[in-house]
């Protein structure tokens, strides 16, 4: 089991145990507190399976967190947010999270959804609030009821916001599949006690409306420990008169924006279930006891794995998100990044950049045929990369250019062997399986960091060079500072003193 494997299981073995603990302490005190033990069972029973409930309603917005980051990111660096490629990254995030839909807007506010429609903040009622996010923020909104995930959009090609709604009614599911499935009040608070959500099976009140004033009078103490819940983020349960009727509240906190969810249910099935428990508590509490070990193996197993199955998931798009799927090398953007981690991390390190173009490439497809100036670069992408370290940066920047970045080259003549070796390669390179077509290139030599200090500077230093190598004739090399090629070239290395 991998480190990251075991975290994830104790994180949930941890509370499960805590938990059965709890249930045997009840076990060994029946004898002298059954009554109030069973009443306690009840009203544990009942706290328990809101919060269940609300575990896996916070998992999914946790979820819905994970996934959105990285899309977020990937989004930030598309040149054009409503691309094809950016539609299909809107389009996962919904599949991979559960999210009744997904946008992504521009700052202005336009933008898409998963199926491609156009989209507009505008017609939002939390439209303000959304622009203002500069972090990951939950918002609720009226439309479908949902609470929206926000995942700001920062890059240097885009900037905007990535949302996923995730509709209310499934909080109202989940509450219903639990333990306790006769609950006929489903509220959600927000910090203040304003209605943010409500099942609208009582009359009681409705959304918009705040709940701590609707149950003031009658109800002052159970108003004070709803209070107390909402500034201590802890779940506990309390009667309320509402009209002739006597009624149980459970409240418990949700991790999104301290929010509050209310669930109630009659008195009257409140006493017949204490009646029940206390009847044949000793029965019962061995059944419960079995039950919720299994309850919470099932929950903890299928939580594990959807965890490691989504981290897996994210690990597996990522990759292909880096990926040239034509030469199995970095992608352009990839290539880029990496670079310029290795550079912030490492701004001594000498090192050097080939930037190589193949000659005359539109000839090739001209003569003969795209599909053959594929197998041209995809057999050049394949071998190319066999010739480095695994630590080095070989990617792809698009059309029929690559750039190489080697890593920690310390001294002139490991720089030559390397170029010597590049150079080398493309006089036996020959693509095609029937056909062997040798293609030869046209390659730039950089020195980082004494021919540029940033991605910027050295990459356009190894252009140079490559357009050195083109105006002498193609199918060379060339450095981009001819008196240091001069002053190393193998013959004046040797008459070098030691």
């Amino acid at each position: 089991m991998n480190n990251q494997a075991r975290t994830v299981v104790l994180q949930w073995v941890s509370p499960t145990l805590a938990l059965i603990l709890i249930l045997a302490i009840m076990m060994y005190n029946f004898s002298t507190k059954a009554e109030l033990t069973a009443n306690s069972t009840v009203s544990s029973n009942m706290i328990s399976s809101a919060q269940n409930s609300v575990s896996d309603f916070n998992e999914q917005l946790l979820l819905l967190e994970q996934v959105g980051k990285p899309i977020a990111a990937l989004l930030g660096s598309e040149e054009e947010l409503n691309s094809e490629y950016a539609e299909r990254l809107i389009k996962t995030a919904k599949e991979y999270t559960g999210a009744s839909e997904a946008w992504a807007c521009y700052d202005d506010g336009n933008g898409f959804g998963n199926n491609g429609q156009q989209v507009s903040l505008d017609g939002l009622d939390c439209s303000e609030e959304i622009r203002a996010v500069k972090e990951i923020k939950y918002l609720f909104t009226e439309y479908k009821n949902s609470v929206i995930t926000v995942v700001p959009i920062t890059g240097e090609a885009v900037s905007g916001h990535l949302l996923l709604f995730y509709p209310l009614t499934n909080l109202e599911v989940m509450i219903k599949k639990g333990d306790v499935a006769i609950w006929n009040i489903v509220t959600l608070i927000d910090v203040e006690g304003n209605v943010i959500y409500t099942d609208g099976t009582k009359d009681q009140w409705e959304i918009g409306d705040n709940l701590l004033d609707v149950l003031s009078g009658n109800n002052n103490a159970a108003v004070s420990k709803i209070k107390k819940g909402i500034s201590t983020s802890t779940s506990a349960l309390t009667s309320v008169k509402m009209g002739d009727e006597d009624n149980v509240l459970i409240y418990t906190p949700l991790a999104a924006n301290n929010w509050m969810l209310i669930v109630g249910v009659s008195q009257k099935y409140i006493d017949r279930m204490v009646l029940l428990q206390y009847q044949s508590f000793r029965n019962m509490l061995y059944q419960l006891l079995a039950a919720n070990i299994i309850f919470l193996c099932i929950i903890v197993g299928v939580n594990i794995v959807t965890k490691l199955y989504g981290n897996k998931k994210q690990k597996q798009l990522e990759i292909k998100a880096d990926t040239d799927l034509l030469t199995g090398l970095n992608n352009k953007l990839a290539t880029e990044r990496k670079i310029k981690e290795f550079i912030e991390h490492n701004p001594n390190a000498q090192s050097m950049m080939f930037v190589l173009d193949i000659d005359n490439f539109k000839k090739i497809n001209d003569t003969m045929g795209h599909a053959f100036g594929d197998v041209v670069l995809s057999t050049l992408g394949h071998t190319i990369g066999a010739l480095f370290r695994a630590t080095d940066i070989v990617g792809r920047a698009g059309g029929d250019e690559f750039i190489i970045f080697l890593k920690n080259i310390s001294t002139p003549e490991i720089i030559r062997k390397e170029a010597k070796k590049v150079e080398n390669f493309f006089k036996d390179f020959k693509a095609g399986e029937y056909t062997k077509y040798s293609a030869t290139a046209s390659i730039g030599v950089a020195i980082y960091p004494q021919e540029g200090a940033d991605f910027e500077s050295i990459y356009k230093a190894a252009d140079q060079a490559l357009y050195k190598a083109k105006k002498r004739g193609k199918n060379q090399l060339a450095y981009y500072n001819d008196e240091w090629a001069k002053e190393n070239t193998e013959e004046n290395m040797e008459e070098k003193p030691e």
